[in-house]
């Protein structure tokens, strides 16, 4: 994955992509208490504690020093933050897309919005050359964000992740620089 020296800051018509803030934790914090969170990703947590919230800052703060991915938070036009996104190096020239809305945001087009935004940046700005995504069969909505951001059904794969003892069958999408 390419270096940047500063982080970036995309706009879209409706959203601003931008770096974390100490001050975004209260906000993830509560919006991450809504248990349908952990039941919805492998690495969101039940109970989700302001700890939670400052780790992963920390995290995404390391991730962009170590050029292995860029964690934005997904801002309306206030610059109040709603969610999050983030590509992820995953070596080859391959990234890994993820993201979270707050639930009071849903159902309003825009993750579709940021991960349109935010696969343009991996291809032109990071040279990647494959972005992939994963959901859980029991989140279909993902499947239907990934597909509108012009990603397609790549494979099942079967009980490749383990939650709370469980083995899960996700989904698969992916996205070519050359298929663009």
């Amino acid at each position: 994955m390419k270096a940047l020296k500063e982080f970036p800051r995309i706009e879209t018509e409706r959203l601003i992509l931008s770096e974390l803030r100490e001050c975004d934790v209260p906000m993830v914090t509560e919006y991450l208490q809504d248990k349908i969170f952990s039941d919805l990703t492998s690495n969101i947590p039940y109970p989700y504690t302001e700890k939670h919230a400052e780790f992963w800052l920390n995290m995404s703060k390391e991730a962009f020093d170590n050029h292995t991915g860029f964690t934005f938070a997904i801002r309306n036009k206030e610059e109040q933050i709603i969610g999050a996104i983030g590509l992820h190096d995953r070596s080859d020239d391959k990234a890994e897309l993820g993201y979270w809305m707050g639930k009071p945001f849903w159902n309003k087009g825009y993750v579709t919005e940021a991960a349109t935004a935010l696969i343009n940046f991996g291809f032109r700005e990071l040279e990647v050359n494959k972005i992939y995504a994963t959901y859980f069969l029991h989140n279909p909505a993902s499947g239907r964000i990934m597909e509108k951001a012009g990603m397609e059904k790549e494979a099942l794969l079967r009980q490749h992740l383990k939650k709370d003892g469980e083995y899960f069958d996700i989904m698969m999408y992916s996205v070519l620089k050359n298929n663009r």
